[in-house]
């Protein structure tokens, strides 16, 4: 774990000597080169993670059927914060990604906070990404090469994607996700054929039959793993939705984001419906849950059981892709946010300093420096233990602190811009309640993790973070460049205030 948070500590300390000024250097800005397809695959991609293919064998054990409404409720709650999210990025056409809008409505500290934080929530992310594509996917074929070789190579792999332009993200993520598509629409066909057919095998438990019955008739029910399970089943599903707000870090590079950022953002329900929700009913209906085993993919094991030889080499395939995707979504993101803190005073300016293509490069090479840490921990042999297990905590904790950014943010744009919010023409649905109805649910779910002895320390291990944050920001606030940000920003809530209550007053 301290080779996790050493090199955010050292990016902190670096941008205490920066000097704010919110513009971009040379006039230069980040290239709109991201078309419709690019943004539907990427807000894809992001929707779906590794934790289908392979840590829904963990929940299916955990919770049983139950795991169908886990899968469902936090995919409708974060439906909520994404529609939060995308009146926020239209209401301002200079806005680059969520630390913006924070930073703009809540203040110099919130964009700060939410950069620094998403940037290392990335960063983690990312390490244990490479780290399972070199031990265990890599390894599934070449298990005498050295692990640091595949690591090393992945990561090298995603600079060179990223450099020459944006373009090249967009492409590489659209294949990725049809690569993830394909697999769970396969997935999908092959256990219809099996439930319509009346596939019959046996297994450890006895005898099962394909079937839709399955998901209500075996072991318990469709509440088969009782209460807690159903509570465990959060804890571990969480992660898998880790990702889902990708698309607003692709605002500033995104061609019409007036049409494009609403269709991908409105589609999530429907994707969270077909590929998690469809292929879990299909997986539990094929075999019974209590069959399933947290130590293998459930998509290796339907396929086995169709007569798919090649089922473990095509799905460790389609896994080692949804790892890679998920490190090449990290390592885009990160480099985008700390070209947008850099361009705001919140780290070094050199890391605001675009290449040709308008790509920032230094902010790239960061994120890929920072990523050699996963050679660290593989050379001494921190692959597989307990570690990761904390690290997806306290990932997953990281990503639920700027989700509840964004929820903020969008209450005090409703109360200091109500005009704004009139004129809007992706209006989030629910207003001012549901907001509050989704920060209730992270506190469900901050319950749910002291539960389990591995959540529970990444629970006690996450407020380090923000401590090292907050370190980085006193320091910061004593620059008297960011002191004149804040009383600009001061001014600014003051005039927006009185605007909003003469709004109001005139309708």
């Amino acid at each position: 774990m301290q080779e996790l948070v050493i090199h955010p500590t050292f990016a902190i300390v670096a941008c205490m000597t920066s000097h704010p000024t919110g513009t971009e250097p040379g006039g230069q800005k980040l290239e709109r080169a991201l078309s419709n397809r690019h943004i539907q695959l990427i807000a894809i991609g992001g929707a779906i993670g590794t934790g289908l293919f392979m840590g829904s064998g963990k929940t299916i054990s955990v919770a049983g059927p139950s795991v169908i409404l886990v899968y469902m409720i936090i995919g409708f709650m974060l439906y909520f914060v994404m529609r939060a999210m995308g009146e926020l990025l239209l209401s301002r056409t200079g806005y680059r990604n969520f630390a913006d809008f924070a930073g703009d409505i809540l203040g110099p500290w919130a964009a700060f906070f939410t950069g620094w934080t998403y940037w290392f929530c990335w960063i983690v992310t990312g390490v244990a990404d490479v780290i399972v594509i070199a031990s265990v996917y890599i390894k599934f074929w070449l298990p005498t090469i050295p692990l640091w070789v595949p690591a090393l190579a992945v990561i090298v792999l995603l600079v060179l994607l990223n450099l020459p332009s944006v373009k090249g993200f967009g492409e590489t993520e659209f294949w990725f996700a049809m690569i993830k598509i394909v697999a769970i629409v396969a997935l999908i066909v092959v256990g219809l054929v099996l439930i319509f057919t009346g596939f019959t095998h046996e297994y450890e438990h006895g005898t099962g039959t394909a079937s839709f019955m399955n998901l209500f008739d075996q072991n318990g029910g469709f509440f088969g793993g009782e209460f807690m399970g159903f509570v465990m089943g959060f804890q571990i599903a969480v992660f898998a939705f880790v990702g889902i707000e990708l698309v607003g870090t692709a605002a500033a590079e995104t061609k019409n984001p007036e049409h494009n950022l609403p269709k991908a953002v409105n589609a999530i329900p429907v994707r969270i419906l077909l590929f998690y929700v469809g292929s879990l009913i299909i997986l539990m209906s094929v075999v019974p849950w209590q069959n399933f085993s947290k130590d293998e993919s459930p998509f290796v094991m339907l396929f086995s059981l169709a007569g798919l030889g090649a089922a473990a080499h095509l799905v460790n395939l389609v896994v080692l892709t949804s790892a890679t995707s998920s490190a090449n979504s990290g390592i885009y993101s990160t480099s985008r946010m700390v070209y947008g803190l850099a361009t705001d005073g919140d780290a070094p300016r050199v890391f605001a300093k675009l290449s040709g293509k308008k790509v920032p490069q230094n902010a790239l090479f960061l994120s890929g420096v920072c990523l050699l840490s996963a050679i660290v921990l593989l050379v001494f042999g921190l692959d597989k233990s307990q570690g990761f297990s904390i690290v997806t905590t306290i990932s997953s904790l990281c990503f639920m602190f700027v989700w509840t950014i964004i929820l903020i943010s969008y209450l005090v744009y409703r109360k200091r811009r109500p005009q704004d919010h009139d004129a809007s023409k992706f209006k989030m649905p629910g207003g001012l309640f549901m907001p509050y109805v989704v920060m209730a649910f992270f506190v469900f779910l901050l319950w749910a993790f002291t539960r389990d002895p591995d959540t529970l320390a990444g629970l006690i291990a996450t407020p380090i973070w923000f401590v090292l944050v907050g370190i980085g920001y006193l320091a910061l606030r004593n620059n008297p460049a960011h002191a004149k940000l804040r009383a600009e920003h001061n001014a600014k809530v003051a005039e927006e205030t009185k605007a909003a209550a003469a709004y109001t007053a005139g309708r």
